[in-house]
């Protein structure tokens, strides 16, 4: 509608410029009587407008056949005679009339010649309208096409955010009531805090398909809950160190994006060995770019060939949220170890 919003005021113009040649041909004759070109004119574009705008309300048959542009042309065409008399008709009727009343007759040269030049214009102007007509409705059906599939599309990557954060729940959850269940008899008390930093890791990945990005400093807050369980089932073979950008703190992150790389470091190092491990978690902001590096000084001396459960849940988020904006690596640290670094989109 708006489009057509915008062609009904070249459409008004159009017919002020043929009013305004109508009253420069009644100067010329010396008898200038604004009101005829006015009713001439008027008549003419009153008995269009009706026309046109029957066209417009009318989709039935329109709309199917855009994609085969010869056969809506001859369908748009075959009624074309019929409109043309009736355009003529309700042309000269209107004009007759108003004539009538003002007291006055309109003057017209030949019905035979009036017919010619007014079949002809009329076959004109339908051809004109005919390639509009067709052009802003190919154009509109294109972008209501267009529109129900990003709708589609936003619809799916939706669902896809939904179900690889759904996978991370029983991951974690997992780990962190073995680690609650070795401390409930030895130490209640810690137990006790330990479940209520579970509880909110938990109302967090629940609400994570609604809320599939948050803050860092958010995130933090989330990353800080699990390490303090982890931590706690660790305490003698585990330390943390945090190098935390506080410039970063508003920077976009996924949901519960953090908590996996913290849990490889968990799962794959610190459980499977009885000597000390030490995690560095460095966080930075760049100029665009936040730089996100989680490394352990494991015994690891080759790359993986693979993702693990966590990784790769986390790798293909980071594909639904940013595309090619993102990325995830891994590399050797220098001696044995691992580094699980990820950039992510983040302006200033």
């Amino acid at each position: 509608m708006i489009l057509w919003r915008r062609l009904l005021w070249v459409w008004a113009t159009f017919w002020l410029l043929m009013l305004a040649l109508g009253i420069q041909e009644s100067l010329w004759t010396g008898k200038l009587q604004f009101w005829r070109p006015l009713v001439n004119n008027g008549s003419s574009a009153l008995a269009a407008t009706v026309l046109i705008a029957v066209h417009i309300r009318r989709r039935d048959w329109r709309d199917s056949l855009l994609n085969q542009p010869l056969q809506w042309f001859l369908r748009s065409w075959a009624s074309m005679p019929l409109q043309m008399v009736a355009y003529i008709t309700a042309m000269y009727a209107l004009r007759f009339g108003i004539y009538a009343l003002a007291g006055s007759r309109y003057q017209h040269g030949p019905w035979l010649e009036v017919m010619a030049y007014e079949a002809t214009s009329f076959v004109m102007f339908y051809a004109l309208f005919s390639g509009i007509l067709f052009g802003v409705r190919s154009y509109r059906a294109w972008v209501e096409e267009r529109l129900a599939a990003e709708k589609q599309a936003n619809l799916a990557r939706q669902a896809q955010l939904a179900q690889l954060t759904q996978q991370l729940q029983p991951h974690f959850l997992f780990n962190a009531l073995n680690t609650v269940s070795s401390l409930i008899h030895t130490d209640p008390d810690a137990a006790d805090m330990l479940l209520t930093r579970l509880a909110t890791l938990l109302r967090t990945a629940t609400d994570a398909s609604q809320r599939p990005e948050q803050s860092l400093a958010d995130e933090l807050n989330l990353l800080r809950a699990y390490a303090d369980i982890m931590l706690q089932r660790f305490a003698d073979r585990v330390r943390i160190s945090w190098e935390i950008d506080a410039n970063a703190q508003d920077c976009r992150v996924p949901t519960l994006g953090l908590q996996p790389l913290l849990e490889n470091c968990f799962r794959h190092v610190v459980e499977k060995r009885s000597a000390l491990t030490h995690i560095a978690i460095r966080i930075k902001r760049g100029v665009s770019r936040l730089q996100i590096e989680f490394e352990d000084d494991g015994d690891l001396k080759l790359l993986p060939e693979q993702r693990g459960v966590g990784l790769g849940n986390l790798e293909r988020r980071l594909q639904s949220l940013y595309g090619t904006q993102a990325s995830l690596e891994l590399r050797l640290r220098p001696g044995n170890g691992l580094i699980v670094g990820v950039s992510l989109p983040c302006a200033h």
